[in-house]
């Protein structure tokens, strides 16, 4: 499909938008060592991935109806060094916490997944709406804003704080409604986000459109999803942008006009 019939585009964000730096692991690794904990950073990175899960699924959006974000993350931290089997003091968790929570707002920690300031102008110079309806918690504003991408988007969703996850048909909904386009239908809208399930299927089940990006193998992702078109799967977002000027005909930007 082209941009011809879109009228709202909407964008996942962490691993859509932005990819981070490093592996948390590692990150967690060098500001312990900033207070004066060491672990190992591989280790970290195993014992963050249990953690997220174990909070996800106990404490489902970040804590929304629980113990908030701001705990639902730094108890990820702290249980993270734990995990470790070392013995800490609790206070240098909690200042290591707070600093990491903070830090996770910067460009220090996130950059751009390849091919996005060209494809967000292009779709712009489309003069086409453009917004984000993200998993996460209130942070991701000053993500966008520390990362230079806020002044492309229309709205901003997270789904702390609208109270809905993806792939919940009511967020691509409030989406709608948040856009203040007349009269805008399902169909006219488009999702582009990393996950199958989350974004693709999500935003298929709302009646939208939708394209993903993924490195995943098709064959793989077909098994999942049966129902998933092949010229809606891109490596990357300068693959998907490549394809969109070649239905409609247009030529690539240059650097310099895309920073316009």
């Amino acid at each position: 499909m082209n941009l011809s019939k879109v009228r709202l585009v909407t964008f996942d964000v962490t691993g859509t938008l932005l990819k981070l730096r490093t592996t948390p692991g590692q990150q967690y690794g060098e500001i312990g060592a900033m207070y004066g904990i060491v672990a190992d950073n591989n280790i970290l990175t195993r014992n963050w991935k249990g953690q997220y899960q174990k909070m996800a699924m106990e404490h489902p959006n970040y804590g929304l109806n629980s113990v908030g974000w701001e705990v639902w993350w730094k108890t990820i931290v702290k249980e993270t060094f734990k995990s470790s089997k070392f013995r800490f003091d609790e206070e240098k968790l909690e200042k290591i916490a707070c600093h990491l929570l903070e830090m996770y707002k910067t460009s220090a920690c996130w950059q751009h997944c390849y091919g996005i300031p060209g494809i967000l102008s292009y779709i712009r110079s489309k003069k086409i709406p453009m917004g984000i309806i993200s998993n996460y918690d209130p942070r991701l504003h000053a993500i966008l804003i520390n990362t230079k991408l806020n002044h492309y988007f229309q709205f901003v969703l997270t789904s702390y704080e609208v109270g809905i996850e993806k792939p919940d048909k009511g967020i691509f909904d409030y989406a709608i409604q948040k856009s203040e386009i007349s009269h805008l239908k399902p169909e006219e809208c488009l999702h582009i986000g990393d996950s199958p399930s989350m974004d693709y299927v999500g935003a298929r089940n709302a009646g939208w459109n939708a394209f993903l990006i993924t490195e995943n193998d098709q064959n793989s992702l077909k098994s999942k999803i049966p129902d998933l078109d092949p010229d809606h799967c891109f490596g990357s977002a300068y693959q998907l942008h490549i394809s969109l000027l070649k239905k409609s005909g247009d030529k690539l930007a240059t650097p310099e006009q895309e920073l316009n």
